[in-house]
């Protein structure tokens, strides 16, 4: 037999804030963007640089980069692929496992990443941090942070 669960409806103040976050990720996504435009970057690009500039040998198994980026190692191979014909990436053989393959940082992509960084960190402040109150930082990462924990604790269930 089955048993119905009544639907718990957002209230009109949760309505609002699901709805305002909802534009805020993408208004925010969206200006990011145009804002690596001019350098030849995409979000995704800027993401991995990120990755691989803050990982040990500027290096990450390709799996793990997949993980952290929360891309399909399909999609990973191709956007590595094309960062690959900028000289951004190459790939490595993973000497421990004959299957596993490295991305690492060139030289190229660290001075990009050098480069960029410091417009990209100027447009964050734009466009987020310097529209908030000094406390809402604080406030909004409290906040945020049970999401983050429950989600990070959903990856890889079906």
């Amino acid at each position: 037999m089955e048993t119905e669960t009544a639907t718990r409806w957002l209230t009109d103040a949760e309505q609002c804030a699901w709805r305002t976050h909802l534009e805020v990720n993408r208004l925010l996504t969206y200006q990011l963007e145009k804002d690596l435009q001019p350098f030849g970057l995409t979000m995704n690009d800027y993401e991995i640089l990120v990755n691989l500039s803050e990982s040990e040998g500027v290096r990450m198994r390709m799996s793990d980069l997949a993980s952290a980026t929360l891309q399909s190692k399909s999609r990973l191979s191709h956007q590595i692929t094309r960062m690959e014909s900028a000289n951004l990436v190459r790939r490595e053989n993973c000497e421990s496992d004959r299957r596993g393959l490295y991305a690492v940082l060139t030289e190229h992509g660290l001075e990009t990443m050098q480069k960029v960084a410091p417009h990209h960190v100027e447009s964050v402040r734009r466009h987020f941090i310097d529209l908030l109150a000094p406390d809402a930082t604080t406030e909004l990462s409290k906040a945020l942070k049970p999401v983050a924990e429950h989600l990070r604790g959903q990856r890889g269930r079906p």
